[in-house]
């Protein structure tokens, strides 16, 4: 839905179109019917953009092989752990964003079906994460309880 208006601004009329909808990416005829199928996938699948979180929000990043713990610094910056060889505790590290495997990456943003990419202080080139399965905030409960090493029962 479009909503317009007229007003002025500064002594000039201007006319308003403001959108209700929310603002879907549309193809472009620059890149290949690929490249935009997975930016199109990855809308429909899911995913957040990091600068959308303020800083200290927890999320639970679970991938094909492991299951992440990343808390929000600011900007790209985070502690992540989950990973026995990489991040076995709570490791600074720049969050790159989202690949579908390849070169091209989505700043900032971790998607459903894509690979997380993460810059980690001891290595050269990026860690590259199997495919996202499912990305959570958990509540504050389990965080505290796995940052104190208590397992309750239910």
């Amino acid at each position: 839905m479009t909503v317009r208006s007229l007003c002025r601004l500064n002594g000039t009329r201007v006319r308003l179109r403001l959108s209700t909808s929310p603002h879907l990416f549309r193809c472009h005829p620059n890149l290949s019917d690929e490249v935009n199928r997975n930016i199109v996938q990855s809308e429909i699948e899911g995913g957040v953009f990091l600068n959308d979180l303020p800083p200290s929000t927890v999320l639970e990043i679970q991938t094909l092989q492991h299951c992440y713990q990343v808390v929000l610094l600011g900007e790209n910056i985070a502690l992540i752990s989950g990973h026995p060889q990489y991040c076995p505790e709570p490791t600074r590290v720049a969050i790159a964003g989202s690949t579908w495997g390849g070169s091209m990456l989505k700043c900032r943003f971790v998607g459903r079906g894509m690979h997380l990419e993460f810059c980690h202080p001891e290595y050269r080139t990026p860690i590259v994460t199997s495919p996202v399965q499912e990305i959570r905030e958990p509540q504050m409960e389990q965080v505290r309880d796995q940052c104190t090493g208590v397992a309750r029962s239910r």
